[in-house]
């Protein structure tokens, strides 16, 4: 008995010793992705084998126009044109009839000379152009009143670049990723030279603006009983030898991005703390405070049991069976959503009717399983992974209005990754703060199908005068463009 429980104990150490190689190699070696397949893509192969299966029982054999594979891609043809180039143009601001009537004489004063300029550089799609804007000079003749028009309204004093050209840099930066040094090349070449400092400057002085729509948004995200939460790393500058994370959180179609020095607790709990109701995440011990007696339900993601049973996958074959299950599950998913019926009592009684024996069979299987495979190897994790978390990841079928799977919160952490890639670090702390600002009202945009160029440019102005008590209507989806 004691050689067995040796022998058993030096199996399950080489087997995790094999498992944490393989993990290894696969980070340092391989590829940066997880070879996952999509479950969409999982779900398009499952639906043709099964119309093709149809098609061989009622016309004797496959017909290829049913083959997904076999079907063309369009490809989108993109032209190529020439950069257009520096535009100039002259906005001629004249006096007001009030302004110009002379309250000493009661004449009607006159133009003198050609008037105060200033020089305003903004961005309109397509092109750059150096606006110049001439305040008019009248004076009147009895030489004792003189009046000038108002300036133009900037969104910084004493600043030469317009709403337009601020929001195409946020959008460069925080929808496209581009860093710093590569925007400045870019505005050199299309003729607005721009010292790298200054692109850095504009950016942080309009998170500072735009801060209370950020404080809006992440307040509404906090109060809805819904929520999803997932984390990423960023490196500071100031800081190399530790990193800082980055967290979102969200609702729907509404994001927030919230930055900390470390990834303990204390930022879930700093957002969350002290509110009710659902968060999705996944076994992260560091959401355990939100998620305790007097907080919100905890539920589970079943991509990252998918994930799991494909690492075992090429050690376990058997791993194929749980992961079909898991399969109909967002079948189920994606059948509610192309019906619109997710989050809804219909949806409910389809996860009821549906789901709930698929979910029997998964828990079934597991316990059949467990006893088959070591504890250290990649089959026993994933094993422990979904036996461990299957309270949370069952939850689904209480509430029709939280996902089975935290696929969302990683949607929108793919912005930060590649921003990571690009950029490297943030500077500090601060401007890691600022960022978050910028990144959750570009991404909060793009999920509601609003152009962020044009959101931007019109919030940069209206924001700074906007009652506070009204602020809800400068956010993304329920902001209205000035023409509307």
């Amino acid at each position: 008995m004691e050689l067995r429980a040796a022998k058993d104990a030096a199996e399950g150490k080489l087997s995790s010793a094999l498992t944490q190689l393989a993990d290894y190699e696969r980070r340092f070696l391989g590829r940066s992705t997880e070879r996952v397949i999509p479950v969409d893509r999982e779900l398009r192969r499952s639906d043709a084998k099964l119309a093709e299966a149809a098609s061989n029982e009622s016309a004797g054999g496959p017909s290829p126009e049913d083959d997904p594979s076999t079907r063309k891609r369009r490809r989108r043809k993109t032209g190529r044109s020439e950069a257009p180039g520096l535009r100039k143009e002259t906005v001629e601001h004249p006096v007001s009839e009030r302004t110009r009537h002379c309250p000493h004489c009661g004449g009607m004063a006159e133009p003198i000379g050609t008037g105060k300029f200033t020089t305003e550089w903004d961005y309109v799609p397509g092109y750059f152009v150096c606006r110049r804007h001439i305040q008019e000079v009248v004076a009147c003749r009895c030489g004792q009143h003189i009046a000038r028009a108002e300036a133009p309204l900037r969104v910084f004093d004493r600043t030469q670049y317009g709403p337009g050209l601020i929001a195409y840099l946020i959008v460069t930066k925080c929808g496209d990723a581009m860093p710093t040094y590569r925007a400045e090349k870019h505005f050199a070449r299309l003729g607005v030279p721009i010292a790298r400092s200054t692109l850095g400057d504009l950016i942080h002085r309009a998170a500072e603006i735009l801060s209370p729509l950020y404080d809006a948004l992440l307040a509404r995200i906090v109060s809805d009983a819904h929520c999803q939460a997932d984390e990423t790393s960023f490196r500071l500058q100031n800081r190399p030898d530790k990193r800082g994370f980055v967290w979102t959180f969200l609702t729907g179609k509404l994001i927030a991005y919230v930055f900390s020095g470390d990834r303990s607790g204390q930022t879930p709990s700093r957002v969350l703390g002290g509110t009710t109701g659902s968060l999705v995440v996944d076994a992260y011990t560091g959401y355990n405070d939100v998620t305790d007696v007097d907080g919100r339900t905890r539920c589970g993601c079943f991509s990252h049991a998918r994930r799991y049973l494909f690492r075992a996958l090429e050690q376990a074959p058997e791993a194929r069976d749980a992961l079909d299950m898991i399969l109909e599950l967002f079948r189920v998913e994606r059948d509610a959503m192309n019906r619109g019926l997710f989050g809804t009592d219909e949806h409910l009684a389809m996860r009821r009717t549906r789901s709930q024996p698929v979910l029997d069979q998964l828990r079934t299987w597991i316990d059949q399983q467990r006893p088959n495979h070591l504890p250290e190897g990649p089959m026993g994790a994933a094993l422990r992974y979904i036996s461990n978390q299957w309270k949370p990841l069952t939850v689904f079928m209480r509430d029709s209005k939280i996902p089975i799977h935290n696929n969302a919160s990683e949607s929108a952490l793919r912005i930060i990754a590649l921003a990571r890639k690009n950029t490297l670090f943030f500077g500090n702390e601060n401007a890691a703060r600022n960022f978050s600002v910028l990144y959750s009202l570009v991404q909060t945009a793009e999920r509601h199908g609003v152009n962020a160029l044009a959101y931007l440019e019109d919030v940069l102005m209206r924001v700074q005068t906007h009652p506070a008590a009204r602020i809800q209507e400068l956010l993304p989806d329920q902001w209205k463009p000035p023409d509307a």
